[in-house]
This record gives C-alpha cells, sequence and structure tokens, in this order.
C-alpha cells in the first residue's frame, strides 16, 4: 500500500494509459547491445544472429478486458493469443513461440480452465506457434491471463511505428468497427437477460460481428502478402484501440500529421446496420471502437501499383507535415481532428 500521504497523488486517469507507460519508463536506458528496441512500439526488438527477435506480453483481466458472462472460455483463450500474435505482425514478423501465464480463483473447475486452455491451442496451431512454458496461480478477483510472444524477422525487415514520411499513403486491412459492435451487441443482450431471465438473446444474423468481437484473427496473412509482392511498409501498427488512437501514434512516432478520408474508411454493411440500429455512427464505431485487430501502415507512393494487387487493403489517406496535425475530412468535406477516445484501462468512463 502507498503510504507517504505527504506528497499530492495523481490520479491515474489524468494519465490514461500511454500516459502512464511513457511517465514510468522515461528513465529507462537501454545497456545491452542486443536490445535494438525497448518500450515503445509493438514489440521489442532483441538482436540475434539467426533474426532478430521480437517481443510481446498482453494481460487480460476478468471484468476488464472480458465479461465470462457472455465470452465462451474457448474464446477468451484463442483470443488471448490471437492479440499477440497481431502485435508481432505489426512489427512485420512472424510469431514463433507463447508463454501462458494465469491465475484463478477456485471457483474455476479443472474442466473451464481446460476449454480456455483448448482456445489457445487452436489459436497455436492455426497460426504454427508453439507453446513452450508459463506458470499458474490462485487468485481472489476472477481470471487473469497472461501471454507472452516471441517472434522472429530480418532485421531489415523490421517495421516500426516511426518510419511515416511526408506524402506517403496510409492503408488499412480489412474492415473497421465491427468488434465494437458485436460487443455493444453482447452488452445490451445482456442486460435484457438480467432484466427476465425468461427471455433468450437475439444474436441471430449477427454471426460477422459476434466473430469480430469473440474470435479475432492476426492479419499474418497480410504481412505475407506484402512480402510476396516486394514491399515494406514505411510504420505499421495494429489496431486494437481504434483507429483514431492507432494512426495518432504512428504520427506522433514519426513527427508527422495526417489526412484520413472519412469516405475511403472500409466499414462492413452488418457493422453498419447494427451501428444504425443502436443510434451510432460507423465512423465513430471505426474510429474508436478498437479490438479490430486490423493493420494500419503507411507505404511510399512507388509501390502503390504493387500494392493494389493485394486484396484486403484500402488506402485511406496520406501522411502530411506535423503542423498540419492529424484530420479527418468527413464526407461532407469538413475538416475534424482526430483525437484518441478508444480503449484505455485507466480511463474513469471505461468499464
Amino acid at each position: 500500500m502507498y503510504r507517504n500521504k505527504n506528497i499530492k497523488k495523481t490520479e491515474l486517469a489524468e494519465l490514461g494509459e500511454f500516459g502512464l507507460i511513457k511517465h514510468l519508463t522515461r528513465d529507462f536506458k537501454i545497456v545491452n547491445p542486443s536490445t535494438l528496441k525497448s518500450i515503445g512500439d509493438d514489440a521489442a526488438v532483441i538482436s540475434n544472429e539467426s533474426g532478430e527477435i521480437l517481443l510481446s506480453t498482453d494481460l487480460l483481466i476478468e471484468g476488464v478486458h472480458f465479461d465470462l458472462a457472455y465470452v465462451p472460455l474457448k474464446h477468451l483463450g484463442y483470443k488471448a493469443a490471437v492479440v499477440n500474435f497481431s502485435d508481432i505482425a505489426a512489427m512485420n514478423g512472424t510469431p514463433e513461440q507463447i508463454t501462458v501465464s494465469i491465475a484463478l480463483s477456485n471457483r474455476f473447475p479443472l474442466e473451464a480452465i481446460e476449454e480456455l486452455y483448448e482456445g489457445i491451442q487452436l489459436a497455436s496451431d492455426k497460426y504454427k506457434v508453439d507453446i513452450v512454458g508459463g506458470d499458474t496461480s490462485t487468485s481472489n478477483s476472477g481470471l487473469f491471463i497472461s501471454i507472452t510472444v516471441v517472434g522472429r524477422a530480418n532485421k531489415e525487415d523490421i517495421t516500426y511505428r516511426d518510419g511515416a514520411n511526408l506524402n506517403e499513403l496510409v492503408y488499412v486491412s480489412g474492415d473497421l468497427g465491427a468488434a465494437y459492435m458485436g460487443l455493444l451487441l453482447l452488452k445490451r443482450e445482456k442486460l435484457v437477460f438480467q432484466a427476465n431471465p425468461e427471455v433468450q438473446p437475439e444474436l441471430t444474423g449477427h454471426d460477422y460481428i459476434l466473430e469480430r468481437q469473440l474470435k479475432p484473427e492476426a492479419r499474418t496473412d497480410i504481412v505475407e502478402a506484402l512480402k510476396v509482392h516486394g514491399i515494406k511498409p514505411t510504420s505499421m501498427i495494429d489496431i486494437s484501440d481504434g483507429l483514431a488512437s492507432e494512426i495518432l501514434h504512428i504520427c506522433d512516432s514519426s513527427g508527422k500529421g495526417c489526412m484520413i478520408y472519412e469516405d475511403k474508411i472500409p466499414v462492413d454493411i452488418t457493422t453498419s446496420t447494427m451501428a444504425e440500429e443502436m443510434n451510432i455512427d460507423p465512423t465513430t464505431a471505426a474510429l474508436n471502437g478498437g479490438e479490430d485487430y486490423e493493420l494500419l501502415l503507411t507505404i511510399k507512393q512507388q509501390d502503390y501499383e504493387k500494392i493494389k494487387n493485394i486484396p484486403g487493403l484500402t488506402p485511406i489517406g496520406h501522411i502530411t507535415e506535423a503542423e498540419d496535425g492529424v484530420n479527418l475530412i468527413a464526407r461532407g468535406g469538413a475538416l475534424v481532428p482526430l483525437t484518441a477516445q478508444g480503449w484505455d484501462a485507466f480511463l474513469k468512463n471505461k468499464e
């Protein structure tokens, strides 16, 4: 427990998740020459004779990151692994190993944990990743899952967040906002069930947005396609906290601005339909919803003809000077400055 009562206490909500990370790590120094990149990207990079090692970790906490009232344990295990694979893909690398650590209360029987690990194994088999270790512990407050992923990439292939240059093109894979609308649907049906347990959840016809929330995929296929077509992105990040948050990360790291065009942002029709049903602007879901785990990347203009041959990638804007800011060009032509309103574990208005 923190006991120094003479120092003014700072609420974590004042900093936010990324502000807290910057604050805690601002004085960290790299002392080993094998550490090529530490904190500040999707994964750390460690030098190795047979190719650079990529390292990342993710922590999922019951009641903060997932609700077991509507998240099946097998899906949770799958997702917990995949979101780590996505971090390696965002570095233009390949995931190879994971360690899995869990802490759980005694309300979980063995069969429940077996189901969780079935999901982790399913994801590992699909992406050809080995489970090589981990730890288990008891918990007094639900389920905690911590996965560390080890990946690999050639030094010349690694893509960071800080490489975007003036006039380069901004691309995104897949479509955005579906995972968020799937989450809102699950939350809505949970509330209906709590009010009347006799009412069955209305989930029929919403398979796509539910799968995007409960069983996302890492876009390692896009990484491979870029290599086949001889394209190395100048910067890249995965979309875990919403498009707006991620493009701000790239622009901040690269010292640049950008223009994103609203009418270019890919949104699936099922996402738009659910958003309209819930009186939410589909663009808002795409910009701020998060958990899509698509890739946001910038490329040189001379790669435009090559990238056109890769299905599933959409150009949504271009990089500008930093003083121009990070902006959305709305359908009506208005210039709207982008702000990060996606997931932040330390904001008070988040569940």
